[in-house]
Formats: structure tokens, sequence, C-alpha cells
């Protein structure tokens, strides 16, 4: 090929590849979602005015308006929104178009009330809430398609749509109608080749002569005890929300352009929704993420979404909605934010690896459930607090935004996070308390400055890259997935391990041989009994806590092969095995809890194993400063510090030299910073 040839084929190339891109963010979105179908009176120009002074550059819209859009089965008004849709265009404000699946129009519940949820032991979902539906209904489906299609026809080719939202907040939500069961049995069926031996052996139900011998006999899930059952209940309930969301990404992929994406909202809960099969056709999954303020605020319920769905979604996620000012379905719980804590809590997004934040919503609704959840303005309409501190961190964001959009993040600490597990475990308590506890593994990693993903393991078995695992009761998995953990320690990784471990196979019944099964040789111990107890101490403090040196709920009574014990209880009967112990096991070690700790205790534990794997945080800080990190798009780390208290923070800075972005100052290892109340600092490595 003659060089100038190949100048002309590298010249179609640059040509092309816009086209053929998926949608890029080059600088950080910053909005609201926007209903002006909702407002009182006419003010769509007024709220643009306002939305262009204060520096908002995004609105989400639609996604709960098919009752506007079809007024009547099979008459669609899309006037109103193309009217939005132009003027935002205009003023230079990009837009999330909803599919508006999740709240039905009223004409459809009353000419095909079929299409209503039904519930366990005979209950049902009236009209006049939203996701009251069976979303695998036919008849919803087909309306369904319909005016998603009506709407991607109408908008997919505007300029000012940057990306879709399919449906909102999917859940299965309880949903038990006939056709739904009938599709769990066929499901079941798949699962076990259509063998009923096998199923009755893996279930055990043979337990009080519940075993079946035909498909029709398969019983409904209203009075169900066996857990098996149950957990497999809540897989398929899963796996109809991803079948759904993606049937949905589907149709969107028909229509949209290139450079479009598609998303979808899911709130930081995640136990009812298989993330990774459900984000396998959306190029940046958003979380809707509502946290305590005021006195409360602390950042840690914004990292744990963020964990989450930055790491399922392998990529930079959005935040389709926060908190602006108070929340909640009644009055109950009105708590503003104070001065400059949503500045900080859209920098603790930005700091998760977020590349958008919306807040829910623009104006404060003046009727309907969520009256009194307020938007960023008031129900007065006009300008405020909230309005002047979203402006303010707006300019910033405008200013240094190209050094903080795409962060890319390295951990090197993981928790692993079953849903399997949490189910089982709920459906068999064994504590008041939380039956799983990631929230408390979470805190305690976050609180040390110790950043991490969290995995979902009953997908997700590969843990290369990481140094230190940690595990919250890990109650039911698969051999394959114990197999990894002990692979992961063999070849030199650090974990810790909570009770209840490897306890139950995939079908959540018991393991016929001595706990913790495979991960025997990994733990070092081995135990056949266990007890329900009270609030015990720990012999000789061995953690040397200060305070809470305790443990509760539940007792194992772990015989040790070649693990070494680390803590006993103070008690004449159950002090005399050990309850806490450490297995060097090949390259790595692992570390088991056979009880449930107290928070200052598996604070403890946790230290001690991220020194040894050599993953604690290189800075000395400790909470009310929290610092994030990761590396923007031109290779350069970013360190976020976070003041999360009241009262001026003097700290010292052990890192490298930096530049703060906001304020231009350059910053060495041994100077000191003042962060101010509910401050942050945003550090450029240089």
């Amino acid at each position: 090929m003659t060089p100038k040839n190949i100048f002309f084929l590298c010249l179609m190339c640059i040509t092309i590849l816009p086209l053929e891109a998926q949608y890029k963010f080059d600088r950080p979105l910053y909005g609201a979602a926007y209903y002006h179908e909702y407002m009182p009176g006419e003010r769509l120009e007024e709220d643009i005015r306002l939305m262009k002074n204060a520096g908002l550059n995004v609105i989400r819209i639609g996604e709960s308006a098919w009752g506007l859009f079809e007024p009547r089965e099979g008459v669609f008004e899309f006037e109103w929104m193309d009217r939005i849709i132009d003027k935002m265009y205009q003023a230079g404000i990009k837009m999330i178009l909803g599919t508006p699946t999740y709240s039905i129009p009223a004409w459809l519940a009353h000419t095909h009330p079929e299409v209503l949820a039904e519930y366990q032991r005979g209950n049902k979902a009236y009209y006049g809430i939203r996701q009251n539906i069976d979303f695998t209904n036919p008849t919803f489906k087909y309306y369904s398609e319909r005016i998603i299609r009506k709407l991607l026809e109408r908008y997919a080719k505007h300029p000012g749509v940057i990306g879709y939202q399919v449906d909102n907040e999917t859940e299965a939500r309880g949903v038990n109608n006939q056709d739904y069961f009938i599709g769990f049995r066929n499901y079941i069926k798949n699962r076990f080749n259509n063998d009923l031996n096998l199923l009755n052996k893996a279930w055990g139900m043979n337990y009080w002569g519940m075993n079946i011998r035909t498909w029709e006999e398969f019983y409904t899930r209203d009075g169900v005890t066996n857990p098996s059952y149950k957990n497999e209940w809540e897989r398929y309930n899963r796996k109809q929300v991803a079948d759904f969301l993606n049937w949905q990404c589907d149709i969107v992929n028909e229509y949209k352009r290139k450079d479009q994406f598609i998303t979808h909202c899911f709130m930081p809960d995640f136990h009812n929704i298989d993330q990774v099969e459900s984000f396998r056709q959306m190029q940046y999954p958003a979380i809707n993420i509502y946290h305590d303020v005021q006195d409360k605020q602390d950042g840690q319920r914004i990292a744990y979404a963020g964990d989450f769905v930055r790491t399922v979604g392998k990529n930079n996620y959005i935040v389709m909605e926060t908190n602006a000012q108070g929340i909640g379905w009644d009055a109950r719980t009105q708590y503003p934010p104070y001065d400059r804590q949503l500045r900080q809590n859209v920098y603790a997004h930005y700091a998760s690896g977020a590349n958008m934040v919306e807040y829910w919503h623009w104006s404060t609704l003046h009727y309907g459930q969520e009256t009194y959840w307020r938007g960023i303005l008031g129900h007065d309409l006009q300008p405020n607090r909230i309005y002047n501190e979203f402006k303010t961190t707006a300019k910033e964001l405008a200013k240094i935004g190209d050094h903080i959009i795409d962060l890319k993040k390295k951990n090197k600490v993981a928790i692993l996070y079953s849903h399997d597990s949490y189910h089982a475990m709920n459906f068999m308590p064994y504590t008041y308390k939380n039956n799983y506890p990631i929230d408390m593994v979470h805190k305690s990693l976050y609180f040390q400055n110790i950043e991490a993903d969290i995995i979902p393991c009953d997908k997700i078995y590969d843990f290369n890259g990481y140094a230190m695992l940690v595990i919250p009761p890990l109650y039911v998995a698969t051999d394959e997935l114990l197999q990894a953990i002990d692979k992961f320690v063999k070849e030199g990784g650090h974990v810790v391990m909570m009770h209840k471990s490897g306890y139950c196979d995939e079908h959540s019944a018991v393991r016929a041989t001595a706990a913790p099964g495979p991960l025997r040789k990994a733990c070092g111990f081995y135990y056949q009994e266990f007890s329900t107890i009270g609030d015990m101490q720990l012999k000789d403090n061995p953690f040397q806590l200060t305070s809470k040196n305790q443990i509760g709920d539940w007792y194992e009574f772990l015989q040790t092969e070649t693990a070494k014990p680390l803590a006993y209880a103070e008690h004449p009967f159950f002090g005399k095995r050990p309850v806490i112990t450490e297995n060097t096991y090949g390259k790595g070690k692992l570390t088991y809890i056979g009880t449930y700790p107290s928070q200052e205790l598996l604070n403890a534990i946790i230290r001690e194993t991220a020194t040894a794997a050599k993953v604690t945080a290189v800075n000395s800080y400790t909470f009310p400063i929290i610092q994030r990190s990761g590396t923007n798009k031109w290779g350069k780390a970013i360190h976020y510090l976070f003041n999360y208290s009241a009262q001026p923070k003097q700290i010292t800075y052990t890192g490298a030299p930096t530049k703060e972005l906001i304020s231009g100052n350059v910053v060495q290892a041994g100077q000191q910073i003042l962060l101010g109340p509910w401050d942050v600092y945003i550090m450029e490595e240089k």
C-alpha cells in the first residue's frame, strides 16, 4: 500500500470513529430529574433560565409519563415533550430519556387488570401506585414494547438525547402471578434437566413427605418452607429482572445511535437484582443513592454503592438520583444537608468513579406521594441555599472537570458479596442483628481508609489482582467458588472470613461433611458443633481493644488442625475452644471468625490482616478524614481528602507532590493542610 493510500485510510478511520464510538464523558455531568408536567403552572422558560444560571448541564425526563404519552389506548401525544426536549437542547442541556414502563396508565389497569401483580397467599396489587405490575405478563410487555418503540422512533435521532434509562429501580417486588409461577416451574425443569428424582434429592423434598412425582404437583411459593426452594425462587426473581431489562435494551438498541448509552438505576441495597446479567448491555450502569446527612454524614453509604456498581459495570457509572434536601414519603424525615455537605457529597460520588450526579429532583412536588421528597428548588420554586450550593459546585466542576472525569481505581482489596447467602441466612436466621453483615464489613474497611471493590461472587470467581479478600458469612456457595478461595489463599492471598461460611451447597442444603466443607484445608480446622450465645468478652483482650472486646450471638466449636488460635471466649465452657483462628496455607493466610464480632473487633482483625497483606492506607489519616484515590484519564493520580465533621481539621500531607485542583495550591509531603467543616481537598499528583 502506498503512503498516500495509508494516509487516506487513516483519514477515513478518524472520520468514522466518532460515529462508531459510544457516548464519552468529556466532563462531569451535574443535574437533576425534571418533570415540567408536574408543575402547577407554565414555567419551562424560567426553569431553563435558572438551570443555566446554576450551571446544570443534564436532566432525566419521561420515565414516569406513560399516562401522558398515551392518555388513551392507542392515542399518543408527544408534542408536550417535543417542546421540552427542543428547548433544553437549545439551552445546551443534555437529556437522558426514560422508558416509562414502571408506572402504567390507568386505562391499562382498567382494561387489562391481568397485568397487575398478584402476591403470596392471595394478596394482590391495586392501581394507584407505581411498580404494581407483573412485568413478565405478555399483555404488559405488548403495550410496553409499543410505547418504547413510539418514544424511540420520535426521539432517538434528537441530538439532545445522550442516553436512555430502561425502566426504573426494577425488582421482582413480590410478583407471584400464575404465569410467573409457571415460568418458575419451567425454569426449574431446565435447571434439573427435567429430572424430578434429581430435584427431590438436591432439595431434600422427602422431608415431611413433600416429594413430587409429576411436574403438575410442583407447588407454588405461597406456603413453602423449604430453604432450597426459597433460594431458587430468589434466583429466578433476579433472572426475570435481568431478562426484562435486557429485553428493553434489545428494543432500544434497534434505535439508539452509537454515541448514545443505555443505563438502569438500581438501589444500593443490591440483594434483589443480578447486576452482572442486568448490566450486560449497559455502557454506564446507574445507582439511586440516598444517605444520611447533617451530623450523620460520613460518605460511607456513597462509597458502598459506588464500590459495587463500579466493579460490576467494569466501567465508570452514573448517579441518577440522590438527596438534594429532605427526603421521605411523609414529612417525618426532613433533614436537609448542612452548608457545604451537598458539595462534599458530589465529590464523594466522583471519588468513587461516577461520571454524573443527578438529584431527584429539580423542584419539589406540590402533590402526590412524594410531596416531601424535596428537590433543588423548594415548594416556592425560587432559588435557595441548596440552589446556590449547586451553583458553586457546578462552577468548580466546570473548572476542574477534565481532571476528575473517568476516574479509574485499582484496589487491592475486595469484599465478596453473595446474593444467595444473603437470602438463605434471612430464610434461616441465627441472630436478631443483621444476618448478612456486609455493611459492617464495608464500614470496617472504609473508616480505616482501605479502599475496596465489592464482587458478586455468585457470578464472579476470578480474584486475580487482589491481595486481600474480606468475606461476610458465605453460607451458600458452590464447590467451585470455595475452591477459588482455596486457590487464592494457596497462591499468596490474605483472607478474612466470617462465621457460617462453606456450610451449605448451592442448593442451600447443608453439606454432609464436617464444616467448613471444602474450605477445611484453607481454614486449618473443622467443627461439628455450634451454639447460640449472649454477649461475651474475649479472654485476655487479644486484639488490645479499648472498648467492645466482645462477641455474641453465635459460637462455632473450632477444632484446629493446622490453624493457630488467636482468641478464646472468657467462659468456662466455650473458652475451651478458639473462636478466631489464623491459618498459613500455601503462600497465604486465612483468618477465620467463628462468631459474630463487634464492629471494633472486626476492625482490629481486618487491620492486622491488611497490614500483613500490605494493603493498609499509605497515610495515617483516621476518620473523620477519609481519602479516596484513583487515576484520571491522563494517567495522573487523584486524591480526594474529605473532612466529615463540623470542625476544621489540620492534617499533615504524606504523599507525593500534588496540586490542589480548586485552589491551585501546590502541596508537598510534610506540609499542613487545613480542611474546613464538611470540606474536600482534591489533589492531582504532578
